[in-house]
């Protein structure tokens, strides 16, 4: 084979279900994508080549003699921005920059005063570390009311905000190529409950209006950073405004969806930008809903389901912990119904409440 024939190759910091879920993408695209565990202690050096690629599955990771060869290869695409996007004060920073909307927010520091920051931001304020904290981790309310404090070891790594009183949630997922070029899937309605996403739904009818606000935010911040590949963005509807709550560099969980609804998902736009490959707006096949599986064990009847495809990250299954997902696709609204009230049979009382959110959803169409 000779080396302009050669599969191209690109390289994942990170092999959980993200990275796993990239390997599969790349598959018919003929790329060959192997994703590294940067999270286990080796000495192990990788055989990099000048050519190949490197992504991420995650903002941050572990420095190690591995993570440094990944992290410092030439062909590190977005290497500046996982830092950037990781911190939540240099991501609200960007955003205010570029005048993009976001929840009010401020540095909390060594002279930050409580009594000034309900002040500012009214009665109830949301403190976020800095760094991490996904999923509803490293958060603490602020509550005039119940005479909180700020934690002493908090200050200088956390960020406070104004909580929004938001109408619901939704997401962009979008990819910008070198060239420029940005494509955009539509925008997804989220659910969460304690802080992680538990379902999604795409496309809505009832969303389009938002569409080209959404396309409009997310185009700026890509363009801003220079940002090659896929991005996600969560964000807050409150009327017929949007607010950014986070930004990821990466595919997404919201984005899952893709894989049973359009002609081209996530992942695979995500590779081709990666590796140049020619990328057309992804064709909606179906509408979709995508429920996460949070800490529970698979079961095989899911798999009866005429419209569902399961996702099993081969994940320990532990409290909290995402360990795969369901899509199903919506051909017509009494298929739909049909599988959610059978997963409303058999999934556990903390699923209950997202369920009955799908179906309810659905009725108002």
């Amino acid at each position: 084979m000779t080396q302009a024939s050669a599969k191209p190759k690109v390289w994942v910091l990170g092999n959980g279900q993200l990275g796993a879920m990239l390997t599969h993408a790349g598959e018919p695209l003929a790329i060959d994508v192997r994703a590294v565990d940067i999270m286990t202690p080796t000495d192990e050096i990788l055989p990099l080549a000048p050519q190949d690629i490197i992504t991420a599955e995650r903002e941050q990771w572990p420095e190690s003699a591995l993570s440094l060869q990944l992290s410092t290869h030439p062909h590190f695409v977005n290497g500046p921005v996982f830092s950037r996007l990781a911190d939540r004060y240099s991501q609200k920073s960007l955003l205010d920059q570029i005048q993009v909307p976001t929840a009010p927010w401020t540095l909390v520091d060594d002279k930050t005063d409580i009594e000034n920051l309900y002040q500012d931001f009214g009665p109830r304020v949301l403190m976020k570390r800095r760094m991490g904290g996904y999923d509803g981790k490293g958060q603490h309310w602020l509550k005039q009311a119940e005479a909180g404090e700020i934690p002493h070891d908090w200050r200088n790594l956390a960020i406070a905000e104004q909580a929004i009183n938001f109408d619901e949630e939704v997401s962009l997922v979008g990819v910008r190529t070198r060239e420029g070029q940005c494509v955009f899937y539509p925008l997804t309605l989220n659910l969460h409950q304690d802080g992680i996403l538990m379902a999604s739904i795409s496309p809505l009818t009832r969303l389009n209006h938002l569409q080209a606000q959404a396309e409009g935010m997310l185009s700026a911040i890509m363009h801003e950073l220079e940002y090659v590949g896929v991005m996600a963005m969560e964000c807050f509807r409150v009327g017929d405004n949007l607010l950014v709550n986070e930004l990821a560099p990466r595919v997404h969980n919201s984005g899952h969806w893709t894989q049973a609804g359009t002609h081209m998902d996530q992942f695979q736009l995500h590779l081709r930008a990666l590796c140049g490959i020619v990328i057309p707006q992804p064709q909606v096949n179906f509408q979709c809903v995508m429920v996460n599986l949070i800490g529970i064990e698979n079961d095989p009847r899911w798999l009866s389901l005429p419209n569902a495809e399961l996702y099993w990250y081969n994940k320990e299954v532990r409290l909290g912990r995402k360990v795969g997902h369901l899509n199903l696709s919506v051909p017509n609204t009494a298929v739909l119904k049909d599988s959610i009230s059978a997963l409303q049979t058999w999934m556990p009382s903390q699923y209950q409440a997202p369920l009955a959110w799908i179906l309810a959803e659905f009725a108002k169409a």
